[in-house]
């Protein structure tokens, strides 16, 4: 370009440079406004869908194994500071949970082995557990007493549902006289399934005494294991078995007009759901129990509950897998009119794929965030709608406990973990009732493990409860919809490195929160429909 070329354009790239110059000025203070609203520059809007209805959910629970047969026995102050984070409804002077609000809790029958002591062969005495029975046929409602009181102590504080459940029939009627199986065959003769029905029901009965109504019995529990290694009481069944103990048990309750339910059948992995796998003739219970032309069908039974339950166990990973497993499942409950599906036991087992160990105590937000992720699958794919904790209180070195304690029978100290938060989130607000619909982020219904949404809404349907599983290492501003209508959010609770289920005091705006990382929030909005 010669020089007379240059000075006739050069007004014009002056011109040009005087607009570009502005507009990156312009740009860049809009970004920074963008920064300060929300640090990382990330908006997402998630948009709850009324029109597309799912399960409603029943309840959030955790068992009793084994702790609390020791623990209910400790001071007073401390057992009922430990039922109080389980169980509570109440906030502190924060506006902070004092509790996660279990709306079920599961209590163990237990088959006798703690009266046989060491000939039990049950190697940790903390596995043992009495019975009511006695070996000469009476009943002593004295036993079990730890878990008498925090069942108890359950209902005192508003929880709703108690649930009844035997690992093992009674020693004394068993085959081998013990509490857990003998070469990976089932522990029962058939001649003694009336007994072990008539059993439940008198415990039942005699739990009503304490004032304790029991809203179900899950008489048989993973089924699928062989419970020969005395690591705990428990004992192999086939379906045709379970089907004629369910039988038994339903003929029991009638007899004496109890109106509690039957819960079958805990399927040790949700696969024996859906197929036999490796279990033939322990798998498949869908079809099994409830398709009528099935020789085991239970589905007409007065006091079946139309529910079928299994435990999550070693189908949580890798993402992609846990999620295709749960379709399964849904498609597979949805044959069957009417039938809901409860995950009914879970905590952290295995290696996980890498992903998390179930090996050593951890109180921190590493697993409370694989658990959420979980229970956020379990409800939204596989449409549970109930969804259940293992151990509630712990003495172990592994990630099986809400409350960890120190392995102490007469006193000890208690640990909160983020796991019992995290659950929190979901249980203390998504109460009995409440009906999940469907969600969309970013218009996209398919979600993606950093960043995982699901919304409830109450009875009245003025009330939204939105769950957000914040896994990444960015914080993340939503904009939260009914409908495509802006939601007006009442509050925020937060469950973090360094906050246990926290009311939020800041991030909050009409319709808008902002998610920290590697964080669980749960939102209470209006939604004015």
């Amino acid at each position: 370009m010669n020089i007379s070329q240059y000075t006739m354009i050069k007004p014009l790239v002056k011109h040009l440079l005087t607009a570009v110059s502005g507009l990156l000025i312009s740009c860049q203070s809009s970004g920074q406004d963008q920064q300060r609203n929300n640090p990382q520059g990330e908006v997402i809007t998630v948009n709850a869908l009324n029109k597309e209805s799912h399960q409603t959910i029943e309840h959030f629970g955790a068992s009793d194994a084994w702790s609390t047969q020791f623990v209910g026995l400790w001071p007073y102050a401390k057992k009922r500071a430990i039922a109080e984070l389980l169980f509570s409804m109440e906030e502190d002077t924060d506006g902070n949970p004092k509790g996660i609000g279990l709306s079920m809790w599961r209590f163990n029958v237990g088959a006798g082995s703690a009266g046989q002591g060491e000939e039990s062969g049950i190697r940790d005495e903390w596995r043992r557990a009495e019975s009511f029975l006695e070996t000469d046929g009476s009943y002593n409602w004295e036993k079990q007493a730890g878990q008498v009181w925090f069942a108890q102590a359950a209902k005192e504080f508003g929880v709703g549902k108690l649930l009844l459940f035997p690992n093992s029939p009674p020693v004394s009627m068993t085959k081998n006289g013990r509490a857990y199986a003998s070469d990976g065959k089932s522990n029962l003769d058939e001649d003694n399934y009336e007994a072990f029905g008539e059993y439940l029901t008198e415990v039942t009965k005699g739990l009503e005494k304490k004032g304790l109504s029991v809203a179900y019995i899950s008489p048989v529990n993973e089924p699928q294991w062989d419970w020969s290694e005395g690591g705990q009481e428990g004992t192999p069944f086939w379906n045709n078995e379970i089907s004629g103990i369910v039988k038994a048990l339903d003929k029991s309750l009638a007899a004496k007009n109890l109106q509690t339910k039957i819960d079958v059948a805990e399927a040790g992995k949700i696969d024996y759901l859906y197929e036999h796998a490796d279990k033939e003739g322990r798998g498949k219970q869908v079809r099994d129990f409830f398709h009528p032309e099935s020789s085991n069908y239970i589905g007409d039974l007065t006091h079946v509950s139309p529910t079928i339950s299994a435990h999550s166990y070693f189908t949580t990973s890798p993402f992609k897998t846990a999620v295709n497993k749960r379709s399964r499942v849904s498609s597979e409950i949805s044959s069957v009119q009417g039938l809901s599906y409860w995950m009914s036991e879970y905590c952290i087992l295995g290696d996980n794929g890498g992903e998390i160990n179930g090996n050593g105590r951890d109180l921190g937000i590493d697993p409370a965030l694989y658990v959420a992720r979980v229970i956020h699958n379990d409800l939204t794919v596989s449409n549970a709608s109930a969804w259940h904790w293992w151990l509630a209180v712990s003495p172990y070195d592994y990630k099986d406990g809400l409350v960890y304690i120190d392995k102490q029978k007469e006193d000890g100290n208690f640990y909160e973990s983020k796991m019992l938060w995290a659950l929190g989130n979901y249980s203390r607000y998504i109460r009995p009732g409440y009906q999940r619909i469907g969600v969309e982020v970013n218009k996209e219904k398919q979600q993606t493990p950093d960043l995982l949404v699901s919304a409830y809404q109450s009875p009245s349907k003025e009330e939204m409860v939105f769950v957000l599983v914040n896994s990444g290492i960015k914080e993340v501003t939503v904009d939260l919809t009914v409908d495509g209508k802006v939601t007006s959010v009442q509050e925020a609770y937060v469950t973090s490195k360094d906050k246990d289920l926290e009311s939020m005091k800041s991030g909050i705006s009409e319709g808008n929160v902002t998610i920290p990382a590697r964080s669980i929030v749960t939102v209470l909005a209006k939604t004015g429909i």
